[in-house]
């Protein structure tokens, strides 16, 4: 079974354009499509997408407060904002709703199918330009609780893209293991996403933001 893909865009056409190209990749499969975040809410729960492709400028209900519905509601279904808005109050609503991931629509259709597969994985994806704004715009936890060794060895690991599994194989430990201890890092961090915890270490180090650089899209 492949990766289950909901795409929600106002615009009919961007969304069959979508399923087109990604069609074209036999390991995502699109579930759904919806016109608006409200459409998005009630797909999301009745399919049970993997991946959520959000537009963000859409009628009765927008991108920013569909992803923090959905995510709220099914914390299980990762969502990507997928825009042509690059105002900083666009990126980091976004991100502050859940999004683990921030993409432009004129990105590469290989590179939109890498970052779904980074998605599920529970890796993020952001465009350049997104990635600068969150680094420079995003404010830093408000009185984060002290990590353990191993929180802080799985937060690194985190910013520097890898994905529970890949962590798991990288410290030794287990899968569950590793999901146990991110939920502890986004606790003790204050922060809601994976994300604003990658973001957390590039501020404070040792991870860099060279670290982050990818030829299209930062995985952080």
């Amino acid at each position: 079974m492949g990766i289950r893909i909901l795409i929600v865009d106002d615009h009919k056409v961007v969304r069959k354009g979508l399923g087109m190209f990604l069609a074209a990749d036999p390991e995502l499969e699109i579930v759904g499509e919806a016109g608006n975040g409200l459409e998005a809410q009630r797909l999301a729960r009745e399919l049970e997408p993997d991946v959520v492709l959000m537009d963000l400028l859409m009628p009765v209900m927008d991108g920013i407060a569909a992803t923090e519905a959905i995510r709220r509601e099914m914390p299980s279904v990762e969502v990507i904002a997928l825009t042509s808005v690059l105002e900083d109050s666009a990126v980091y609503g976004a991100m502050r709703a859940g999004a683990i991931g921030y993409l432009l629509k004129d990105i590469d259709a290989k590179e939109l199918c890498r970052a779904i597969k980074q998605a599920a994985a529970g890796q993020v994806s952001l465009s350049p330009s997104a990635a600068e704004r969150l680094l420079r715009e995003v404010p830093p936890p408000k009185d984060p609780q002290p990590l353990t060794r191993r929180e802080a060895e799985v937060l690194q690991q985190l910013a520097l893209g890898k994905s529970n599994q890949e962590i798991a194989e990288a410290l030794v430990i287990a899968d569950k293991t590793v999901r146990t201890h991110v939920s502890n890092i986004l606790s003790k961090l204050g922060v809601s996403s994976r994300t604003q915890a990658a973001l957390y270490a590039v501020r404070s180090g040792p991870v860099s933001y060279t670290h982050l650089t990818l030829p299209t899209i930062y995985s952080v």
